[in-house]
């Protein structure tokens, strides 16, 4: 019996399935675009004929309400995939995204993307799973909103743009994210951000050193009752 192993394969565990590794594969066609820190990839209204996908960097989603009102309401980070509405038959965009900083990330048309995914049933299954795990995402962020404090869900949001339950390795040292950001993406005022992320400091859960550092005890604010 031949008991030789793949190296970094262990024995009965499939290994992840690599996005990335399949669109460089797979003969699809795309292009590859690069954005600065806070450019918009694209805006509120523009038509929805692509898909997106994070190579590098981070992207922010955003809408603007009728009354001018912002809101975020996603912030994602290398290996997800955005703009997806497109396929849903979506004519516009919904919202705005924005790089949050320095970014690469490959544009999809959607006719090739539908045809990807028709045709590629193990892409189609990883997209499938990508779109219940954006599902499940947002419905805790909902929970996370209308129950818990703002202390829980500022440790909750740095904890997620540190990408930490994630199969990939925890960021840890975040670029810094402006207090005015993370005040819209958790519904409370920069103050109160400030207020907390002195706390969070002085505990030695971040730290501030050329970005913002972010340690795994901030986890036990999330799990603290």
């Amino acid at each position: 019996m031949d008991s030789t192993k793949e190296p970094g394969k262990q024995a009965g565990k499939p290994a992840a399935f690599d996005a990335q590794a399949f669109l460089d594969s797979a003969g699809i066609a795309r292009r590859v675009v690069q954005f600065r820190a806070n450019a918009v990839i694209f805006s509120q209204g523009d038509p929805a004929d692509t898909v997106w996908y994070i190579q590098k960097g981070g992207v922010q989603l955003s809408v603007i309400s009728d009354t001018g009102k912002q809101a975020i309401v996603a912030t994602l980070g290398a290996g997800d995939f955005f703009g997806e509405g497109a396929l849903a038959g979506q004519p516009l965009r919904m919202g705005t995204a924005s790089a949050t900083v320095a970014s690469t990330v490959l544009v999809i048309d959607k006719h090739e993307m539908m045809r990807m995914l028709h045709e590629q049933h193990e892409f189609s299954d990883r997209f499938i799973a990508h779109m219940l795990a954006r599902n499940v995402r947002i419905e805790a962020d909902l929970v996370d909103q209308l129950f818990n404090s703002s202390e829980k869900r500022l440790a909750r949001t740095l904890l997620l743009l540190a990408r930490y339950g994630k199969q990939d390795e925890p960021q840890h040292v975040l670029p810094r994210v402006s207090q005015e950001a993370l005040a819209e993406m958790i519904g409370t005022t920069r103050s109160r951000v400030n207020f907390f992320m002195n706390k969070f400091r002085k505990l030695g859960f971040i730290e501030y050193n050329g970005g913002l550092k972010i340690k795994g005890s901030l986890l036990s604010v999330v799990l603290h009752d």
